[in-house]
């Protein structure tokens, strides 16, 4: 099933995302490499695809996993959790409807 991991950065993440970023990168790249990910990326804090110092709000994952605890579980390991850089989780069952 698909699970969508919705992530809330705290102010002025920035600085924070890119002492972890590699690391997170990594584990996104795994869920790819295994065919699991459907989507994953940032939202910018400005209306940019490059927001620069402006940063992030948060992130969005879309991935299969074989339970929503199973997803909770790999969420709760992320590194931007340990670097400090979100400040809330949220893991839900997800519905791909289109495309």
């Amino acid at each position: 099933m698909l699970y969508a991991i919705i992530s809330e950065d705290v102010e002025n993440s920035l600085p924070l995302r890119m002492t972890v970023r590699a690391a997170h990168l990594d584990r996104l790249q795994q869920l790819k490499d295994e065919g699991r990910l459907i989507l994953a990326g940032p939202c910018p804090a400005v209306d940019s695809n490059d927001p620069g110092e402006a940063g992030f709000t948060g992130s969005l994952i879309v991935a299969e996993f074989d339970s929503l605890e199973a997803a909770q579980a790999w969420a709760d390991i992320d590194p931007y959790i340990d670097a400090g850089v979100y400040r809330q989780v949220t893991v839900k069952p997800f519905k791909k409807v289109l495309p």
